[in-house]
């Protein structure tokens, strides 16, 4: 008897570390299906780091269905995207201080709310917290002919101190402008 039942411990105990194997869904950064991206600005003394997960369309309707309107999303996939500024920058009529903060965003139609919030580590935005928003500001959307087929954070050149954030993915631009003090 206690052969036979050492035997179902052992087979037990096998069937549940196969249960555990990750079957290819190890969100180790090298195995992820969005891959991370950084973009980065440097002017003067200032620096901008912005860390995302870049997921793809794979011919997917995006806003407005995958990406809910009037819903909180992490601007990106995987983690919270994350935003670093060394020196205090205005964002759109906003000036924000230094530091790291996640970066979510609420898509619109016609405008999306961006949201620097100070809770950092985030997985998504599942345990999002408008508590913990730092600033959220307003700007327009713009459409875009050609679809781009991943979400992209690009910034422009910078001109008299300033640049422009562009958020891009299918069809949907939102460009935040960005002055440097």
């Amino acid at each position: 008897m206690t052969k036979h039942l050492s035997l179902l411990l052992i087979s037990l105990l096998i069937i549940s570390c196969q249960g555990n194997e990750n079957n290819g869904d190890d969100l180790s950064p090298g195995n992820r299906k969005s891959p991370i991206a950084i973009t980065s600005v440097k002017n003067n003394g200032t620096y901008i780091k912005v860390v995302y997960g870049q997921p793809y369309r794979n011919g997917r309707d995006i806003f407005g269905d995958l990406v809910p309107y009037g819903e909180v999303w992490r601007t990106g996939a995987n983690e919270a995207t994350e935003i670093t500024i060394t020196e205090t920058i205005l964002v759109g009529e906003e000036a924000v201080q230094a530091g790291t903060y996640s970066l979510f965003s609420i898509p619109g139609e016609n405008e999306w709310t961006i949201i620097l919030n100070s809770t950092l580590g985030q997985w998504g935005a599942f345990d999002y917290n408008q508590d913990t928003d730092y600033k959220r500001i307003i700007f327009p959307v713009k459409s875009i002919e050609d679809p781009v087929e991943s979400f992209s954070i690009s910034f422009s050149d910078v001109n008299l101190n300033r640049t422009i954030m562009s958020l891009k993915w299918d069809t949907v631009q939102v460009d935040i402008p960005i002055r440097f003090y």
